[in-house]
């Protein structure tokens, strides 16, 4: 009654669907890969495109001074594990601590946080 997908069981007859789906992996990343027409595939290729242009801030403004923050800017989204809703949770929780790194990089003001539960 979450709203979420529960975990299904499935017989030996979903090797065979597997493989067809196999074969179908040359379609990955064209107009024909229906997978990738999902939210959960578009948040991907976004989280993807944020993160290069994270990276170009960084190495834009990178100083000595900075030089931590960058690095734990960019190793952010090691951390981004899950998929579906777990993928979600995860990605709202890096956020806050993304904002707060990005200020402290820039060199501007910034506001302490209490972590209250770190994966």
């Amino acid at each position: 009654a979450t709203g979420h997908l529960v975990k299904q069981e499935f017989g030996p007859w979903m090797l065979t669907a597997f493989a067809w789906l196999a074969r179908l992996r040359r379609l990955r990343g064209t107009r024909f890969d229906i997978f990738g027409y999902t939210a959960e595939r578009r948040q991907e290729r976004a989280d993807i495109d944020d993160y290069l242009s994270l990276l170009d801030e960084l190495l834009s403004g990178l100083s000595e001074d900075n030089y931590a923050e960058a690095v734990e800017l960019a190793s952010l989204p090691a951390r981004l594990r899950g998929f579906g809703h777990i993928k979600d949770r995860n990605r709202e929780q890096l956020a806050g601590q993304r904002a707060q790194l990005l200020r402290r990089f820039r060199g501007e003001a910034v506001d302490t946080v209490t972590i209250v539960n770190a994966a």
